[in-house]
């Protein structure tokens, strides 16, 4: 074998659930056989080899073809082999520096840097041998930081390289903006926040700029570590928008958009057109006629829910960003901050939609002279009273004159007002004003409590659930595409929409049919392989779309479901009155709780940071926002009555929509 094929066959350990793993495994036993502990290798790229042997040996992977004798060898040689690497790197000091690490291939430079490290290199070299050697090999800025040990040593020294550039302030943004960086980054003890600042700041401002990194500053968490301050991220924020106008300036660019409106002749309640001729535009027409019929307040909301399509069949919401939502490339691509809300072209979409229909409605309504936060206010004072006998609730209605920016602040307020007096009605079977008037902390939306105990069923942390929604419902899954004329989105609808025997499969995808069928989540009838069970279908369905199933609107059956699938582990019951997603959508949109990229609207206007400068315009997409939350909650509240509500025939009894009074 020659020495250039030996590189490229070289050992490489990625890791215990690595699918490449297993390529290495005839490598792996040729170089374990062949160990004498007295005739050790002599080179660099030798021994990190073995050292990644060792990793495999002691994670016990070997060939499927070795018998127990062979396995039991090969483990006695791990601690050989750790000795006779151990004794390589203990040898290297400033005389031999330079030769060890010339020449070590790209992929084993982690491995170098930590045996380095974890044999003392660091402290028997000085830093003037070390850096200079280790930037002639290759070993870059990031890789260096990634080394605690050589970052500790070389403290004052790393200090100067990280400074000396601008563009090393993108090391900052990953370790501490950025959502699933892959290693550490260890920054030296003497870099101080000041640092840190000066640092962003210059890298903000110079030409190269990544767009990404300048947006993740803009929109971060203020931070005394980081350095991160209001001043910086509105710098950021000045600087992104105006790489965004450049770039839009000299590239053209694909438009998507919305349409929506009123048809005097139309019979149908909306009809749905996806315009591709020249753009992708969405376009919602209403029939005036069935607006003008159902323009009582129950029909109202339930326009909302039902025609806008605001929340599914269970009442849950429709309008948060859902994982299950996001496209291939949005998933695994881009740069995602730690604490952002990651959004994708479908919550765009839902989000431009429904703010469109609540601007629609909100001005038809108007044009008959109905008040939409009259409407509100009826379902608190009105609604909840005579339905449920739930007194004392007051929701009051902005003053038609006031200008839309004193009507964002009273929304708001009275939005989180109702927050907090469904909250006291929860937790105490009654609303008493005077405790109510005692409050003043701002609403948790995640944390409201509901009138029933373990309304949402929702996925466990367990692997083995989230394995069954990957297969089952992912576009990634390895189910969902047998051949060119056996396929389907996922492997849910390929199994519905086709009848597909065992033998169909093909044999690396019958593993994963069996582990399926072992669960309960498939079965074998001998013709076709299905699902299982219709109602533990439909529960996983909503784990995967949603992140949760409404208990309390599954049928007797489905409820009997749930509770297998919580012993098994695989869901658990929670008690509020919002989802978590739900919760994380309102947070996203109102304050800085959860999300560091939302427009944290409450924030600002109860705060005063809004001033009417420029006109009522600026504030009316504000406003139209907050009817859409407000209309939201009001959903989510009347779900929860219908749903606590004995089932006598005078309530809507479980049904979410509601009833003509």
């Amino acid at each position: 074998m020659s020495e250039v094929d030996a590189t490229e066959r070289r050992v490489r350990f990625y890791g215990v659930h690595d699918m490449a793993t297993g390529l290495h495994f005839p490598r792996v036993a040729e170089l374990a056989e062949g160990f004498d502990p007295k005739s050790v290798p002599s080179s660099t790229a030798d021994m990190l080899e073995l050292h990644n042997v060792q990793q495999y040996l002691e994670h016990g992977f070997f060939p499927n073809a070795y018998s127990e004798e062979q396995c039991n060898h090969a483990k006695a040689l791990i601690p050989q082999i750790h000795s006779a690497v151990a004794r390589y790197f203990s040898s290297v000091d400033n005389t031999n520096f330079a030769a060890t690490v010339a020449g070590v291939r790209h992929d084993y430079h982690g491995d170098l840097l930590y045996l380095l490290g974890r044999n003392k290199a660091f402290e028997r070299c000085e830093s003037e041998t070390v850096l200079p050697a280790l930037s002639a090999a290759g070993v870059r800025l990031g890789e260096l930081l990634a080394s605690k040990k050589l970052v500790q040593a070389y403290d004052a020294e790393m200090r100067d390289v990280l400074r000396a550039s601008p563009h090393n302030a993108e090391y900052l943004v990953r370790k501490y903006l950025q959502d699933d960086v892959k290693g550490e980054i260890h920054l030296p003890p003497s870099f101080t926040p000041v640092d840190a600042r000066e640092l962003l700041e210059d890298y903000v401002d110079s030409e190269d700029a990544n767009p990404n990194y300048v947006g993740l500053i803009a929109t971060a968490k203020e931070s005394s570590l980081s350095g991160i301050d209001a001043k910086l991220k509105l710098r950021a924020k000045r600087r992104s928008d105006e790489i965004s106008a450049s770039f839009f300036n000299e590239n053209a660019g694909f438009k998507t958009g919305c349409e929506v409106g009123i048809s005097e002749t139309q019979d149908d309640p909306v009809v749905f057109e996806l315009d591709t001729s020249e753009e992708l535009v969405c376009r919602y027409t209403y029939s005036k006629r069935w607006l003008e019929e159902s323009s009582d307040n129950p029909g109202i909301f339930n326009n909302f829910l039902h025609l806008f399509e605001f929340a599914d069949l269970q009442a849950l919401l429709l309008l948060p960003s859902y994982p299950a939502h996001l496209g291939v490339m949005e998933r695994f691509m881009g740069t995602t901050g730690k604490n952002e809300y990651k959004i994708g072209a479908a919550f765009r979409a839902i989000d431009m939609s429904t703010l469109l229909q609540t601007h629609l409605y909100h001005c038809f309504l108007e044009s008959k002279d109905i008040d939409l936060e009259q409407v509100i206010s009826w379902f608190f004072e009105e609604y909840l009273v005579q339905e449920f006998g739930a007194s004392n609730f007051s929701f009051t209605p902005s003053d038609r004159g006031s200008s839309y920016l004193q009507k964002v602040r009273h929304l708001f307020a009275e939005m989180e007002s109702v927050a907090n007096q469904f909250t006291l009605f929860a937790r105490d079977g009654e609303l008493d004003r005077d405790l109510l008037a005692m409050g003043s902390e701002q609403v948790k939306y995640k944390e409201i409590p509901s009138l029933l105990d373990g309304k949402y069923v929702c996925p466990s942390e367990s692997e083995e659930i989230a394995g069954i929604l990957h297969l089952l419902f992912s576009d990634q899954s390895r189910l969902h595409y047998i051949n060119e004329s056996l396929n389907a989105d996922n492997a849910a609808t390929l199994l519905l929409e086709n009848q597909i025997a065992y033998d169909d499969f093909e044999d690396y995808q019958k593993p994963t049919v069996d582990h399926l069928i072992k669960l309960g989540v498939l079965e074998d009838t001998g013709a076709r392989v299905q699902l299982a069970n219709s109602e533990q279908f439909l529960i996983l369905k909503a784990l995967f779309a949603t992140q949760a199933a409404s208990y309390y609107h599954l049928s007797d059956a489905g409820r009997a479901t749930a509770d297998d699938m919580v012993t098994k582990g695989w869901a658990t019951r929670s008690s509020s009155l919002l989802t978590d997603a739900e919760g994380k959508y309102f947070n996203y949109f109102l304050n800085g709780v959860d999300f560091s990229n939302g427009p944290q609207l409450r924030n600002k206007y109860l705060h005063g940071a809004q001033a009417s400068i420029g006109g009522d315009d600026p504030h009316f997409r504000t406003y139209i926002t907050a009817l859409r939350l407000t209309v939201a909650l009001v959903i989510k509240i009347n779900d929860d009555f219908c749903l606590a509500a004995p089932d006598d025939g005078n309530t809507c009894g479980g049904c979410h929509t509601l009833d003509s009074m």
